[in-house]
């Protein structure tokens, strides 16, 4: 006699692991109070002494305390911790002996492990009692299992120290293991386990799409090792901003493999230019140095500060970018591009090549320091080539101290040091144009004149005839803005400057590639400009700022 029948679709709750529909059945359980002995107030005052990394899961871990029902800590599973109770079979009362009998169990299970319980006949430890009681067969939430590792980890090993200085997890632990070990340790030590806690997003492709063996879009780690190595996936992993989901694929490994050869390409290229350098003897003091040398152990001494800071605040993506920017822009791109003709063409004992040769000295001892927690194969490799008496890993070292200070003056401050990159980053585009057009082939085939308005002369007029050294052209000249011819270029990105470059007449240097008007004027050595023939015959040539 059914009145009607209609077939309807809803929505039932899954396993999140084998996808099949859940089924739930009402049993007894065990809580702990959350509000019975304060746990949750004191709680939530032990959050705001806890460092949350980033800060919001500080109100994510608060709102789940405030707003939780007392903490249920038992499942019925076939394994698992035991909860070694017995329960009165009329008035559901616990053992009056209940702390004696879970310390013999425990000794038991010590010595015969976990099945001794789900064995153990009641009799054994009630005797007569045991037809008046049930034996608890719940095992304990795994959560509850993690959440006191303070204790069985922490206390229990002497090296290590309690509270934990960081605790690390993705971000569903706020409801997990952070908050677990946190109520167990209010209720076991009324303090927090732990100072910091440091969240991570999840690893997801390059959809955005979380990663599943049944998807087929998982990138395994093994994989990136055999291929890659693994330095270049601990870069990868260093360079994301964990904070968010991580994505990962071949395309985003590819390039986190060309920013490692960039750094490794200018590691090398520092080892390779302290070859025949001793620092016992050969260390400039920093008064004598040349004044772009001294710039680059000021920048170094600043990102290092940097660095450190990053690193305690674990910010490893700004250390990535912080390093990467170094190596590829300001050595590779300006500093160590200038100073290749004082390493190749000076006097190999002489005051200019030393000095260069001092600054790489401290840059490599530091770098290879801030790049140890990262990529910890490829340091230890600079470490074993750095000249010089040194301990056995670079690993076992602390942050480099012995960077000297370098007083800070108006006539070569950072500002001087950044206005003159930028004036020979629109040099270099515009003599581009010039090699692209087949007018020159390499810079030095280039004499450029600078029309620069009273202020930006003044700076660059500082380097005197050095500065072509710093745009590596045969010959740099400085003009005042208003004497620039039509044909000048005004620069893109620096005001008050124009630019004109033109192929140099004159006969090409055999040694230093410079094309000088006193190249061949010594009879000697005809091929050779005036300053090679010093560095060859004589004292050596004398440098002041590059």
């Amino acid at each position: 006699k059914l009145a009607h029948h209609e077939n309807l679709n809803h929505s039932y709750p899954h396993c999140w692991r084998h996808k099949t529909p859940i089924i739930f059945r009402a049993t007894p359980q065990w809580f702990i109070s959350m509000d019975l002995n304060g746990l949750r107030k004191e709680t939530l005052s032990e959050v705001d002494k806890v460092r949350w990394l980033p800060d919001w899961g500080k109100q994510r871990i608060k709102g789940m305390v405030e707003n939780r029902p007392d903490w249920c800590v038992s499942r019925q599973r076939t394994w698992g911790v035991p909860i070694p109770l017995f329960v009165h079979k009329l008035t559901g009362a616990l053992h009056p002996d209940t702390q004696r009998l879970v310390e013999e169990v425990a000794g038991s299970i010590e010595l015969g492990g976990i099945d001794v319980w789900f064995e153990m006949e009641p009799s054994k430890l009630l005797g007569e009692e045991a037809d008046q009681y049930d034996k608890v067969t719940d095992t304990l939430d795994v959560w509850f299992d993690s959440g006191v590792t303070h204790e069985s980890v922490l206390r229990r090993w002497e090296d290590l120290d309690w509270p934990a200085d960081l605790y690390l997890e993705g971000s569903d632990q706020h409801r997990g293991w952070f908050q677990s070990s946190l109520l167990s340790s209010v209720a076991m030590n009324g303090s927090a386990p732990y100072k910091t806690v440091l969240t991570h997003g999840f690893t997801v492709d390059a959809k955005g799409h979380k990663m599943s063996k049944s998807k087929g879009n998982v990138v395994a780690p093994q994989k990136v090792v055999k291929s890659l190595g693994a330095d270049i996936l601990r870069l990868w992993v260093a360079s994301t901003d964990y904070r968010n989901e991580m994505t990962v694929s071949d395309e985003i490994l590819k390039r986190m493999a060309d920013a490692y050869r960039r750094i490794r390409n200018t590691s090398r290229f520092l080892l390779a230019n302290l070859q025949g350098f001793d620092p016992q003897k050969d260390l400039v003091p920093v008064d004598e140095m040349l004044q772009l040398d001294r710039w680059a152990l000021q920048h170094c001494a600043d990102l290092q500060e940097q660095i450190i800071s990053a690193y305690e605040g674990f910010q490893f993506h700004q250390i990535y970018q912080i390093v990467h920017h170094f190596c590829a822009v300001e050595m590779g791109g300006f500093y160590l591009d200038i100073i290749k003709d004082r390493q190749y063409t000076c006097k190999a004992d002489s005051l200019p090549r030393r000095s260069a040769q001092t600054a790489l000295y401290h840059i490599i001892e530091s770098m290879a320091r801030w790049l140890a927690p990262i990529l910890s194969f490829t340091s230890e490799e600079i470490w074993e080539a750095i000249p010089g008496t040194r301990g056995d890993s670079v690993l076992l070292e602390t942050w480099y101290q012995a960077i000297p200070e370098v007083e800070a003056g108006d006539d070569f401050s950072p500002e001087f040091w950044q206005q003159l990159m930028a004036v020979r980053s629109e040099v270099s585009k515009l003599l581009e144009e010039l090699r692209s057009a087949g007018a020159i082939g390499s810079s030095l085939d280039a004499d450029v004149t600078l029309y620069a308005d009273e202020g930006l002369q003044t700076q660059m007029a500082k380097l005197e005839d050095e500065l072509r050294f710093v745009l590596i052209t045969s010959e740099a000249r400085l003009q005042p803005l208003e004497a620039a011819p039509q044909e000048a270029r005004e620069a893109e990105e620096v005001t008050g400057l124009k630019l004109l470059a033109v192929a140099s007449s004159e006969q090409k240097c055999e040694r230093c590639w410079h094309k000088r008007e006193d190249v061949g004027q010594d009879q000697t050595h005809p091929g050779l400009c005036g300053r090679c023939v010093e560095n060859v015959e004589g004292d050596g040539e004398s440098r002041n700022y590059a």
